[in-house]
């Protein structure tokens, strides 16, 4: 697969995990779809992934126990690695602690203290 066609699955991927958290979460992120829809699903994951706290969507997934849904869980999974630095793997991977994603690693912030 061509990094080209990498990035175009991943943007899918990325509209996947807000249709899904959508329909199987009862959130719905539209802000989130909104970078999505105009940067595009890497830039958008590298913007989050570039953040020193968990998106409010991991905030808000892990509280409604569907960590798995978030932007987090898709930039640990290798399919995608080749997309992004060291960097923004070992973030995404600290917010999902041994490298699970049922949690994004933001458990003890109160919710009215999300970024």
């Amino acid at each position: 697969m061509t990094r080209a066609e990498l990035e175009s699955a991943f943007h899918e991927a990325m509209l996947g995990v807000y249709a899904r958290a959508r329909d199987e979460a009862g959130y719905n992120a539209t802000r989130f779809l909104v970078m999505v829809r105009q940067h595009g699903g890497v830039a958008t994951a590298k913007t989050l992934m570039s953040s020193q706290t968990p998106s409010e969507g991991c905030i808000e997934l892990l509280q409604r126990g569907r960590a798995d849904l978030s932007v987090e869980a898709l930039v640990a999974d290798p399919k995608w690695s080749s997309l992004f630095d060291e960097d923004q793997i070992r973030r995404a991977r600290e917010r999902l602690p041994e490298g699970r994603s049922s949690h994004c690693g933001c458990a003890t912030q109160p919710a009215d203290r999300r970024p």
